[in-house]
């Protein structure tokens, strides 16, 4: 008898059914969330939350954050977790670099990002 195992990716927020859905994590104050979201979705909550990344006095926080406020060794992205990859991705597509829309970003591109937003 053959099986044949279905997947279907739903953006937490819609409710909608697609093909291409990120899961991204949320932290704020050490506590977070993880919501799948589609590419669409995704860039509307980075345009929301924006005014707050880039604000003049708001800093990158590298490593893990702890309910205590604490940072660990491993690397996280303290408020819109993929926002990272989102802004690279972004990026890299205006410098007509080619990035996928899923899975992982090159090193080299990432150090590129980093080099040009130092």
């Amino acid at each position: 008898m053959a099986q044949r195992e279905v997947i279907t990716y739903t953006d937490d927020l819609t409710g909608e059914e697609a093909e291409e859905i990120g899961t991204h994590t949320i932290l704020i104050d050490g506590a977070g969330v993880e919501v799948d979201l589609t590419t669409e979705n995704h860039d509307r909550l980075l345009e929301i939350l924006h005014p707050y990344l880039s604000a003049t006095g708001a800093r990158r926080v590298r490593g893990s954050i702890t309910a205590a406020g604490t940072r660990g060794k491993r690397r996280a992205v303290a408020t819109a977790g993929s926002s990272d990859t989102a802004e690279i991705r972004a990026w890299a597509k205006k410098q007509g670099l080619e990035v996928n829309d899923r899975g992982r970003v090159p090193a080299s591109i990432k150090e590129a990002y980093e080099k040009a937003n130092g």
